[in-house]
């Protein structure tokens, strides 16, 4: 999927191409990170992050109301599990910084500014563990890849 301006934002968001749209050697491998991926680490976790898409304003923060739209693969197989963008689904919304969200997002969107986009790249342990989440289809000590776009930062 591209994302592109949306109205639950006070200022468009400039379209781009989204991490998972990269070249692909096949559907059912995940996208390679592109050659100049800027994967950094998350400090004090495993967690890495790339910024797709720099915001502006407000940031995330602890306690603050987060909106997002997100989409989650599974990084071994590349399905997407879930995705806010699916016909029927909604933007989510989550109380950032305080356990609400696997480890791997709740660390990773802190400091995002609204509009930005950021790709998470999440170890099995700082998501669904060794159990997964089989109702998803996330296989025990799956890793996950998510795209997350902040629509909205509120107290």
């Amino acid at each position: 999927y591209n994302i592109a301006a949306t109205t639950a934002v006070a200022t468009p968001i400039k379209a781009h191409t989204s991490f998972f749209n990269r070249a692909t050697p096949s559907p059912a491998t995940p996208p390679p990170p592109s050659p100049n991926s800027q994967m950094k680490e998350l400090p004090g976790y495993a967690t890495k992050f790339e910024t797709v898409l720099a915001g502006e304003g407000a940031a995330v923060s602890m306690g603050k109301r987060v909106t997002v739209h997100a989409t989650g693969r599974i990084k071994e197989s590349g399905k997407t599990f879930w995705s806010t963008r699916d016909p029927g689904q909604q933007p989510f919304q989550y109380r950032a910084g305080v356990g609400e969200v696997i480890t791997g997002w709740d660390q990773g969107c802190l400091g995002m500014l609204q509009g930005e986009v950021r790709c998470l790249e999440i170890p099995a342990d700082e998501g669904y563990g060794a159990a997964g989440f089989a109702d998803w289809g996330i296989p025990a000590g799956g890793d996950l890849l998510f795209e997350i776009q902040v629509l909205r930062i509120e107290e």
